[in-house]
Parts: C-alpha cells; sequence; structure tokens
C-alpha cells in the first residue's frame, strides 16, 4: 500500500555518512526532509544535492533536518561529495542513507516490488521513481509528498515554502492560497466563524462567502 498525508512515516535503520541512524529517533522532536534522488555521479542528482546543501541553513531555521538517501553505498555518497562541491561551490553536510539493498527505497514506496534486491549493477533509469521528497512533522507523520521525474531537478525553495505553510497552518485555523510566501495574507478556515475570526484575526476581508481572507499571523 502507498503512503499517503498523515500516515505515520516508517521507521528504518540505516547506515549514513553520519553513521548509524534510526530514523524516527534522528527526527527527534523537529521536522524532517527525506529526499531521495537516483544515483550518485550524475547531472540532475549532482545539482540537486548541491542546491540542498546551499539551503541547510533555511531549513535549520524552521527546525528542519534534512537527510537524502539513493540506493547507492555510503563509500560512494563520500567520494560524490567532492564533485557536488566542484559542481555547486557548497559542502553536503547533511546526511545521505546508503540504500544498497533498496530496502528504505521500498519501504517509501520509491520503488516498486520488483526492482530487485540490491544496488549492484544498476542504472539511473532503473531507478527512475526515486526522485522523491518526504516532509515529517514532529508527531512522525508525512506532512508532503512530492515525486519528479528523471529529467525534472527539484525546486527546494518551493519545499521550503510548503514548509512554511504547513509549519503556519498546524498553529492557526488557516489556510495558504496559491503562490503565498512567507509574510503574504491567509486564507480563514471553514471552521472559523465570523464572530470567531473578529476576536483571533482582528480583521478580514470577504472575497466569496467561503473565502476570506487576513493578514498572517505572527504569534
Amino acid at each position: 500500500m502507498s503512503l499517503r498525508i498523515n500516515d505515520i512515516a516508517p521507521d528504518f535503520t540505516a547506515d549514513t555518512t553520519q553513521g548509524t541512524v534510526r530514523f524516527h529517533d534522528w527526527i527527534g522532536d523537529g521536522w524532517a526532509v527525506l529526499f531521495s534522488h537516483p544515483k550518485n555521479f550524475t547531472p540532475v542528482c549532482t545539482t540537486e544535492l548541491g542546491t540542498m546543501a546551499g539551503y541547510a541553513p533555511e531549513f535549520a531555521k524552521r527546525n528542519v533536518k534534512i537527510i537524502g538517501i539513493s540506493v547507492d553505498p555510503v563509500e560512494s555518497h563520500s567520494k560524490w561529495k567532492t564533485d557536488i562541491k566542484t559542481a555547486t561551490g557548497f559542502d553536503v553536510d547533511y546526511p545521505l542513507i546508503g540504500d544498497k539493498n533498496l530496502e528504505v527505497a521500498k519501504l517509501y514506496g520509491m520503488l516498486p516490488a520488483g526492482a530487485g534486491d540490491t544496488s549492484e549493477g544498476r542504472t539511473p533509469a532503473d531507478n527512475a521513481t526515486v526522485r522523491s521528497v518526504f516532509v515529517i512533522g514532529p508527531d512522525k507523520k508525512i506532512k508532503l509528498i512530492l515525486t519528479y521525474p528523471m529529467t525534472t531537478g527539484r525546486n527546494f525553495a518551493e519545499i521550503l515554502r510548503a514548509i512554511d505553510s504547513i509549519q503556519l497552518t498546524a498553529r492557526h485555523q488557516v489556510a495558504t492560497p496559491a503562490d503565498w510566501k512567507q509574510g503574504e495574507d491567509v486564507i480563514i478556515t471553514a471552521a472559523v466563524s465570523n464572530e470567531d475570526a473578529v476576536k483571533r484575526f482582528g480583521s478580514f476581508d470577504t472575497i466569496l462567502p467561503y473565502l476570506r481572507k487576513t493578514k498572517q499571523p505572527t504569534a
């Protein structure tokens, strides 16, 4: 069965470039992004991991840990870091999981059940579905799932934007409109009456009977 939003993120123990981790313990009381790539020493993946390294301070500001994964062994990850630094200018300081037996990739539905049991001899095309993103909350529940095709590098600024929305809407009874960015107006959810909205937010604009906007809460 495929994973869905609000499912508990499957726990696992795996080898990484920073030692063995048990996933739920590693997350702790914060947030996490688990993101996968098809294969080391390939062009799109090289740009992605470097870009994520560049965004690492922004994720840390939001109490979000980041961890990468592919079916390559840990030793390969360590060797690849030099190329990533050369290509992007960023050091990969976050852990990378070496999932050489495909266990985590299958646990998270990144690869089909018939994908085999080892990374040996696999090409990027064999790992075509492994360009996934899972955002996981402190409750260990999945908050967001994204899967990209082989030829499309991810927009990590969008992942940060989505986390801003997820964290904000977890604290307040609001939602965020299309293309919303931090600091812009938000939508009051249907569960909040007009009377309660005045108490909570001070004022709001009614665009439609079911669409009410207000300033982003700051608390």
